[in-house]
């Protein structure tokens, strides 16, 4: 009998952009879609940004209880990174400068389902601007323009037509000791790429600091109260992810986690359909 592999069910976070043609696509960068696949061994679910759609006017719309039901479905869930900024109105910042991009359609989506997968106990991976919404979902804040922070580097990456060079190492973060990412990865100082703009301000009080720039920059924090795996970095992972030894360890903590929920979640079912 041929034996076959369970593959977790990976949420995979999406944008929704103006097409240039008077439409709108829900968008998602391969590189997540093939670490999904790749990195973690799952099969990725892509999420559209749906969240503005739910009626707003004195409740949810249905929203809590369909985002229930799309995480009973779901092994783990993967927060991609995006050239868009979160709005400032949902942590009480300031207006953005003019010319920000916003996905605000994308805020109402992943903001509320980041609270619903730590309810449900559901392996988050957070990258980039996850990281920033799940700082956000969970009451921290944001610096918009973290270069404009007195002190701070520039953390924003070269814009050339090669990825490699975009993704290039850029500088040293600082991981905490006897933290989360120090489990996971061993060192104390490991050498991550930078593509940002905006950045953590103030950690959510749910949060726990996992790792800095050498600017003092949070790079990466975990939730350690959430009942499942649940990591965010500023870093991008997913670049090349099976050639770093970093990302390779990250990777395989989430997919432990989503394989984990998979068998319980599988055992379940065949023990309702009984």
């Amino acid at each position: 009998m041929k034996s076959t592999r369970l593959r977790p069910l990976i949420g995979v976070s999406a944008c929704l952009k103006d097409n240039g043609r008077g439409g709108w696509n829900h968008a998602v960068g391969d590189k997540y879609v093939q670490a999904a696949i790749r990195a973690v061994g799952g099969l990725p679910v892509i999420v559209p940004a749906f969240g503005r759609e739910f009626d707003a006017n004195g409740s949810d719309g249905g929203m809590s209880e369909a985002l229930d039901r799309l995480l009973d479905t779901m092994d783990g869930l993967l927060l991609t990174g995006s050239p868009s900024n979160v709005e400032p109105h949902h942590y009480e910042g300031d207006p953005s400068r003019e010319g920000t991009a916003h996905d605000p359609a994308r805020d109402a989506t992943t903001l509320p389902l980041i609270r619903h997968a730590i309810d449900h106990a559901v392996p988050l991976f957070a990258i980039c601007r996850g990281a920033q919404e799940v700082n956000v979902a969970l009451g921290g804040t944001l610096h918009q323009l973290v270069h404009e922070v007195p002190g701070r580097r520039d953390h924003r990456s070269p814009k050339t037509a090669d990825s490699d060079t975009n993704y290039a190492p850029a500088h040293a973060v600082e991981i905490v000791k006897g933290g989360l990412l120090h489990r996971l990865v061993g060192e104390r100082r490991v050498m991550v790429n930078s593509l940002h703009a905006q950045g953590v301000d103030r950690l959510a009080p749910r949060a726990k600091l996992e790792a800095v720039a050498d600017d003092g920059q949070v790079e990466a924090f975990s939730v350690p109260d959430a009942p499942a795996f649940t990591l965010a970095l500023q870093w991008h992972p997913e670049h090349r992810a099976l050639e770093n030894a970093v990302s390779i360890k990250l990777f395989d903590a989430f997919a432990a986690a989503c394989n984990d929920r998979a068998r319980r979640r599988l055992g379940i079912l065949r023990a309702a359909a009984e």
